[in-house]
């Protein structure tokens, strides 16, 4: 989840050192998210990164509080934590969050993990990927080091843990499989932006059948994309949603977290809802939001957190003023349209 971690990338970690290996905990086939329990809903908001950001917290719930119609859900599928490594910042989004349907992600689940368990020397347990900078990766497992003595001055761990890996909802006749990495584990970085198009090719849309969904949305790989593609088996529409991160920012030139929204046709985003880029797919449309939080009054509280040198401000301190390198534009693939 560093900074320079701008996404995914194909290649496979050959390393198994902290930070970089995948935890046997953490893998799983499409069967596990065919299995997964089920949300019946008219609008599913699926919230991937917050990242311990409180202002985009207070933003989110304002969108969500504008919905004036049909069944609302919200699945936060995981990492809502990483940078509030303030106590009071941490029970704030621990307090949020449980409002909705909470998933764990890589960092909830080593703020989880006893010291002596199995898989303990997984740093931050984001499987960084060959291309990533050592520095990067050592400053990540810094910073869970940090977040974890928070989690237990707390006592957060057992219920962190207790978090489910995968979550499934019923939009209509729109069937979504919510995941924090990929089809294969929990760190996967398989539905990352630059990692599709092969996964496409090794097997991507099989899984698909496996699982019975129609879609996948996802995040870790901190950057978003939204890709469609036709099943190889039925020839129906398959798509990926991949919000990136709704915690920091995603484009080049920017400060907004993006969020994914999918509702039934007819019931269009809450008054104030600024829509990125969105497709049709089964009787629902499936849109990528922009949040709007107030990115001043973040980087104050971050940069309380995370002062000048160190892990958190040295990875991430530039992007969250300014954007990562990479274009809107690089994000809607396939029926994918920018509004």
């Amino acid at each position: 989840m560093s900074s320079t971690a701008l996404a995914g990338t194909n290649d496979v970690s050959k390393s198994d050192g902290p930070g970089r290996c995948c935890p046997l905990d953490y893998r799983y086939d499409a069967r596990a998210i065919r299995e997964a329990p089920t949300l019946n809903c008219d609008v599913l908001w699926v919230v991937g990164g917050l990242y311990g950001n409180t202002e985009a917290l207070a933003c989110l719930q304002s969108l969500i509080d504008r919905e004036s119609q049909g069944r609302v859900e919200v699945v936060v599928n995981g990492d809502f934590h990483w940078f509030d490594v303030d106590p009071d910042e941490f029970s704030a989004i621990e307090a949020g969050v449980g409002r909705w349907h909470a998933m764990r992600g890589n960092v909830e689940t080593e703020l989880a993990r006893e010291p002596s368990a199995d898989g303990a020397d997984a740093g931050c347990g984001c499987a960084y990927p060959d291309s990533v900078d050592q520095a990067d990766v050592d400053r990540s497992n810094a910073m869970i080091g940090r977040l974890r003595e928070t989690a237990r001055g707390l006592r957060a761990g057992a219920a962190l843990g207790a978090l489910p890996m995968l979550r499934r909802a019923q939009v209509g006749a729109l069937r979504v499989g919510c995941l924090h990495g990929d089809d294969q584990s929990l760190s996967g970085w398989r539905l990352a932006h630059d990692a599709l198009p092969s996964s496409r090719a090794q097997g991507l849309p099989a899984a698909f059948d496996v699982a019975q969904i129609d879609l996948m949305a996802c995040s870790h790989t901190c950057l978003p994309v939204g890709d469609s593609f036709a099943s190889t088996t039925d020839g129906r529409m398959l798509a990926v949603i991949n919000n990136g991160a709704a915690g920091m920012a995603n484009f080049t030139g920017s400060t907004h977290g993006v969020v994914t929204r999918i509702a039934l046709d007819g019931l269009p985003p809450p008054a104030g809802a600024r829509v990125l880029y969105r497709t049709g797919l089964a009787g629902c449309e499936v849109s990528a939001i922009a949040l709007d939080f107030d990115a001043g009054r973040f980087l104050e509280r971050f940069d309380r957190q995370w002062p000048a040198g160190s892990p958190g401000a040295v990875s991430y301190r530039d992007r969250l003023a300014s954007g990562p390198a990479y274009r809107l534009d690089a994000a809607a693939r396939g029926s994918f349209r920018m509004v």
